[in-house]
């Protein structure tokens, strides 16, 4: 299975690859049509990315096949004022702006009641480099910054019984990370500094699964639910003593539920709820705090990036303009992960924003094509940190002040589809 993981994921890193950091790591949505409707999909499912939020809907969206690409802008930095180390400054981590994301779908009706599918798309995201080192006062050297990516292929079967649907998904995943530019000061608090930092690349890989259902409880209302379990990976072994439990980085569970209701013939307003548990993964949850209390980077369930858990809500609209044109739109709004005790180490995975706009349209192209657009934009969110950075000289403190985050985003998607 490895080596077909990362088969697959070095033909998807043909391009440069990073997946939106719009609900902490996580993606607003999955599939162009969906990230265009606020990104709903647990209960209405739009195309064969559709098992990316709901496996049960794919036997719902017919024999399909589904190319998108998303060009994805984030705007990140961090501020430190009143620090007595050196660290004072405003620091930019668009060292780089610009990344392409691709996604693919296949779906197969295996008779009127089953499907056979597969959806291919990105997690990721906490990516930054910041080309003036913010951690220069302490030794750090160089371009400073994190590149995260997770890649997930996933198989999928669904079934229709009556008013109901069922899916299940076996996500295979495949993750890739490297960290640059941390300070020796931070490294002389990690169980093994020689696996820390500048290390290059280093790959994982893993499994879980995703389950859902939906039922057509009216004519014209759906609702729908759907658990992905924790996702298990192999450690990060180039950066075991950074990690917490050597290296580990486990993908959290996630769950939802959703509703769509098809108000008029022409309009269908929906809504999700999912709640992201990433407290639930020590490497991302465990607060940096016991770092000054004696715990160690790497060590079991040692200090983190201190991430709490998140509740998102989407809502999204769909309207046929007329036979050939869908008009979409939504907005996504979530408590972003980070605390404002725990930015320090979140200037290099600031993942802050909150609100996101979101707009598209699907034009038909003859009898069996589709195109789509969609846009996205995340407003800015500035997060100040509050006892953020602890006091007193290294190796004990940091000097004291804090650190304030800041992020916005935009992105921009195509993708064509065809039924056969």
């Amino acid at each position: 299975m490895r080596k077909l993981l990362l088969a697959a994921a070095t033909a998807a890193a043909l391009a440069p690859l990073a997946a939106g950091a719009t609900t902490g790591y996580f993606a607003h949505g999955y599939g162009i049509k969906a990230k265009a409707t606020g990104g709903v999909g647990i209960a209405l499912p739009q195309d064969s990315l559709a098992a990316a939020s709901n496996p049960a809907g794919m036997v719902l969206v017919g024999s399909r096949a589904d190319l998108g690409l998303e060009w994805f802008s984030p705007d990140r930095g961090a501020t430190i004022t009143g620090n007595g180390a050196g660290l004072n400054g405003t620091y930019d981590g668009n060292g780089t702006s610009s990344f392409l994301i691709p996604e693919f779908g296949y779906n197969r009706m295996l008779s009127p009641t089953m499907s056979l599918g597969i959806s291919v798309y990105g997690n990721g995201g906490m990516n930054t480099t910041y080309k003036t080192n913010p951690f220069a006062a302490f030794g750090g050297s160089g371009e400073a910054g994190v590149d995260l990516m997770q890649l997930f292929i996933a198989p999928t079967m669904a079934w229709k019984i009556g008013n109901h649907a069922i899916g299940v998904s076996l996500n295979l995943a495949y993750q890739r990370f490297e960290a640059n530019g941390l300070p020796p000061a931070f490294a002389g608090f990690s169980s093994d500094p020689a696996n820390f930092t500048n290390r290059g690349y280093d790959d994982s890989t893993g499994y879980g699964v995703r389950i859902g259902w939906i039922g057509q409880i009216t004519p014209t209302v759906a609702l729908g639910a759907t658990y992905q379990s924790k996702t298990s990976m192999s450690e990060f072994d180039k950066y075991r003593g950074l990690f917490a439990n050597q290296g580990d980085f486990d993908i959290p569970e996630n769950y939802g539920i959703g509703v769509a209701w098809k108000a008029t013939p022409a309009l269908t307003i929906a809504g999700d709820i999912e709640q992201i548990n990433y407290s639930g993964i020590p490497a991302v949850g465990n607060p940096i705090n016991s770092l000054f209390t004696g715990a160690q980077f790497g060590s079991t369930n040692g200090p983190g990036f201190g991430w709490q858990d998140t509740t998102v809500y989407k809502i999204g609209v769909t309207y046929d303009l007329n036979p050939t044109v869908t008009l979409r739109a939504g907005y996504v709004t979530l408590k972003q992960p980070i605390p404002a005790n725990q930015t320090f180490l979140n200037i290099l995975a600031p993942g802050v924003v909150e609100d996101h706009l979101t707009l598209g349209a699907t034009w038909k192209m003859g009898a069996k094509g589709e195109l789509s657009l969609m846009y996205m934009h995340a407003f800015e969110k500035e997060v100040n940190g509050s006892g953020s950075i602890p006091p007193g000289a290294p190796p004990a403190g940091m000097g004291g002040g804090e650190a304030n985050l800041r992020m916005s985003q935009n992105s921009l998607g195509i993708a064509y589809g065809w039924k056969y």
